[in-house]
């Protein structure tokens, strides 16, 4: 984990809150940081990297907007040559019910939290594959792996943070890229009033960054979804049960209904590597039963 001396990082919302913890503890192994963030926040933190004796340089991109994006990382690259991570952490809330909900709440939520993202990852990716080494990490949440009540905007965007992920990181594999998701857990700004003081106490953004560092470290992995908070960390994954072949005189709902409690058994659960591993699972596993049907 030493290896990150004269690496270059961008992180966007990066003035406060979990950007800003990621930004410090880069920063303290000796990362270049471009410290992104719409508010004042950002300056602030420049100065407290270089209280650290770090390196960092302020800047206030608007993550929605591609060409302020593209000279951003256009300024890091010919300010020290390289980008070699991406933090897309930067996000907003508008929480409220699906059917109270604004489209243009839903719309701007999803433009910050995934196009957001996109836009950064893309105008590194370039960089990155040049280089033959490149980190990512995107920020989702268990809002959008578990769902949560008012936040149909907030967590559409953050699963769709994690299909991008599952895509990025294999298709930057054999590039030297790899990209990976954190869900955090923490008491910020952004959740301000959301989680009860004696929780928040706990969950301070501190207690999160050491698992953003490792997922962009040299020694990362890939395709990860890491939860993080309060200390804790555990991998997420998505698994699918053990599937059940029907026969062509057996396919109708009322056979599914029939036989739910089997086809939903998570005992025996796989992971699986990419859509056609599942698509090519399931046409082996009809093709070996009509075999067996017909021997």
């Amino acid at each position: 984990m030493d290896r990150f001396a004269g690496q270059v990082a961008i992180v966007t919302g990066a003035g406060g809150g979990l950007g800003r913890a990621h930004a410090l503890a880069l920063a303290e192994r000796g990362v270049k940081i471009i410290v992104n963030d719409l508010g004042d926040g950002s300056t602030s933190v420049v100065a407290e990297i270089a209280a650290l004796g770090g390196e960092a340089v302020a800047s206030d991109a608007d993550i929605t907007d591609v060409a302020a994006v593209q000279a951003m990382v256009d300024d890091a690259v010919e300010r020290w040559g390289r980008v070699d991570i991406v933090i897309n952490n930067a996000g907003i809330l508008r929480d409220k019910t699906f059917a109270k909900m604004e489209l243009a709440d839903f719309r701007k939520v999803i433009d910050v939290h995934l196009m957001g993202s996109v836009h950064c990852t893309q105008a590194v990716w370039p960089h990155m594959v040049a280089q033959g080494y490149g980190r990512i990490l995107m920020t989702t949440s268990a809002s959008g792996i578990y769902g949560n009540f008012g936040q149909a905007n907030y967590g559409a965007a953050k699963s769709a943070l994690v299909g991008l992920t599952n895509v990025l990181a294999i298709e930057g594999e054999r590039r030297g890229i790899r990209v990976n998701a954190l869900a955090p857990t923490a008491a910020t700004q952004m959740t301000d009033g959301l989680i009860p003081e004696e929780a928040a106490a706990k969950l301070g953004p501190e207690t999160i960054a050491p698992g953003a560092v490792f997922l962009v470290s040299p020694d990362a992995p890939n395709g990860v979804i890491l939860g993080a908070g309060a200390g804790v960390f555990a991998v997420s994954r998505m698994l699918e049960a053990r599937p059940v072949f029907l026969p062509e005189d057996e396919r109708t709902a009322e056979t599914i209904a029939a036989r739910w409690d089997e086809i939903a058994d998570m005992s025996d659960p796989h992971p699986l590597g990419s859509a056609f591993d599942q698509t090519n699972l399931y046409v082996e596993l009809s093709g070996r039963a009509n075999a067996d049907t017909l021997s």
